[in-house]
């Protein structure tokens, strides 16, 4: 039996900043996971006042104004909210 040893420190999201088009979150080892903000539209629909209003914890990221929350797992994953559609889909 083979066994995975995973620093979970690692994963542990350290910041969290959001752009005009993206979502970045910087990991305990300095990894940076990037995802277009189009998969999260409540942070895509949020004022930079709202998406400055963050929670993190060992695991994920939570917007309390927004009620939403990512999971670290969800982002290295590729996970998107449901009913995410890219902004060319939007426009059709």
């Amino acid at each position: 039996m083979n066994t995975l040893e995973i620093d979970l420190e690692r994963l542990e999201p350290v910041s969290v900043k959001c752009d005009v088009t993206h979502l970045h979150v910087t990991l305990g080892d300095g990894v940076v996971i990037s995802t277009p903000l189009w998969w999260y539209p409540r942070l895509l629909a949020a004022t930079p006042d709202e998406l400055s209003k963050v929670e993190l914890s060992p695991f994920g990221i939570h917007w309390p104004s927004l009620n939403e929350d990512l999971s670290v797992t969800g982002l290295i994953e590729g996970r998107k909210a449901a009913g995410a559609v890219p902004p060319a889909d939007a426009a059709e």
